[in-house]
This record gives C-alpha cells, structure tokens and sequence, in this order.
C-alpha cells in the first residue's frame, strides 16, 4: 500500500469574513501560517517523507504547500529534488455567480451543494469528484512514489472523502484549516482507504 496525505490549506481571509471562495482567492491570515506550520510539525513529528507534492494553483493552498515544505526540509524530511506539481484536479469547487459573494446568500450547504450551483455557473458534485480523485490517483500512482502529500480545499475534500468512505455518515461536516486526510493507495484497484482525518491544530 502506498499513503497519501491529503491537506486543507490554511485559514484565509476570505474564511474569517465567512465570503465564497472557490476559484476566487484570498491570502492566508496569521493564523493561517501559524495551523500551516502546525501541520508541517505533525507530518514531520510522524517522519513523513514525501515522494511527489501536488498543490491546487490557488494561491492559499500553494502558500500552505510551501509552508508544509519548508518544516519538512528544516527537519530533513522533504528531498529537495521534489518540487511541488501544481494539480488543477486539486483546485476547490467553481460557486458560480456566488464567487465573492457572502456564504449565508448560496442557496444549499456551502460545504457540499450537491448540483444546486448549476444554474449559476457552478460546479457539481460527480465533476467535482471525478477530477479530486484523477489528480490524486495520477499524484500517487508512479511506481517512484511510495509517498505523497496533496494539498486541496474544503469542499474537494469532502467530495474527496464522499467518494472513498463507506458511508456517507463518516464525512465529516466540517474540515478544519489544515485538517490532514491521511489514506491508504490499493494500487492494484486504484482505490483509496481513509485510515485517520486529523486536526493538527487541536
């Protein structure tokens, strides 16, 4: 088996003044960092060494990555020869018209609307799952990757867990910033194993 360790990116502003934020973007607060570092320290406390890095291009989760990198490098877990793929499978789900906009105005759970945002330009959830799972699978998948560490968003997460978990009562209904999805790669099925959902900031 091989292991994935698949990472919330950090608080942002965006989060604190609770707006939509799907393919929009906003930086990462202090205390973003701060829950980015302390992820960077659980992975490093539990020796994880990362073969291949995949991050979503947005610019919160490829400041989380960096920050995830740089506490594995100082611990001298992360080879430098490994330089972090940007996935766009990995990127957060498109709200549509309610980009920008104030999470209490999106007409369904914001966490996971299912095809609500349709009709607004939105994303739904069976695109949303097909490509969280390919990019994922084509991160670990290399015969040369025994470990990998993934970085995503809040409702690709959740579609990601929706997708492998048995039942749909273990997805949790919130993720943490930085919450750490740790899972299991059957390479032979091409399936994933969800062994521990993490806040390393609790």
């Amino acid at each position: 088996m091989k292991r994935l360790y698949l990472v919330r990116h950090g608080q942002t502003e965006f989060n604190l003044a609770k707006l939509v934020q799907g393919r929009c973007d906003s930086p990462l607060t202090e205390l973003g960092r701060t829950q980015a570092l302390a992820a960077g320290s659980w992975l490093a406390n539990h020796e994880v060494r990362p073969d291949a890095v995949g991050t979503s291009p947005l610019g919160r989760a490829f400041a989380t990555t960096g920050l995830l990198m740089s506490v594995l490098t100082e611990r001298g877990l992360m080879d430098q020869a490994v330089v972090p793929r940007v996935e766009l499978g990995l990127m957060e789900r498109d709200y549509g018209s309610y980009e920008r906009g104030p999470q209490a105005d999106v007409p369904a759970n914001v966490w996971d609307p299912g095809d609500a945002l349709l009709t607004c330009g939105g994303e739904g959830n069976a695109v949303l799952r097909a490509r969280v799972l390919a990019a994922l699978r084509g991160l670990v998948a290399p015969e040369n990757v025994s470990c990998a560490l993934a970085i995503s968003h809040g409702s690709a997460s959740k579609q990601f867990l929706a997708a492998v978990l048995s039942a749909e009562k273990d997805v949790p209904k919130v993720l943490p910033n930085c919450a750490i999805m740790v899972c299991d790669f059957d390479e032979g099925h091409g399936e994933f194993f969800v062994r521990d959902i993490v806040d390393p900031c609790a």
